[in-house]
């Protein structure tokens, strides 16, 4: 299984979920990617958008500056 890495850093919404859509696209079942952002909305839209698309947020968290989510491709 491979683990890929977006920054979406100093992006605003929407971009985050469609950088992340847009690579999702790109990848197989079961491969993960971990995003990077600063934009808060991201912590909800994301996995929003991941439960509706079929795919799993496995790790999220937040410090003082950026935002990791980590979300494996569903089939």
């Amino acid at each position: 299984m491979s683990r890929e890495q977006l920054d979406a850093r100093r992006m605003l919404c929407p971009m985050p979920v469609i950088k992340t859509q847009n690579r999702v696209a790109t990848m197989s079942a079961g491969e993960e990617l971990e995003v990077i952002c600063t934009d808060p909305g991201a912590l909800s839209d994301i996995p929003a958008w991941a439960r509706i698309n079929g795919h799993q947020v496995i790790h999220s968290v937040q410090d003082e500056d950026e935002i990791r989510i980590t979300v494996r491709v569903g089939a």
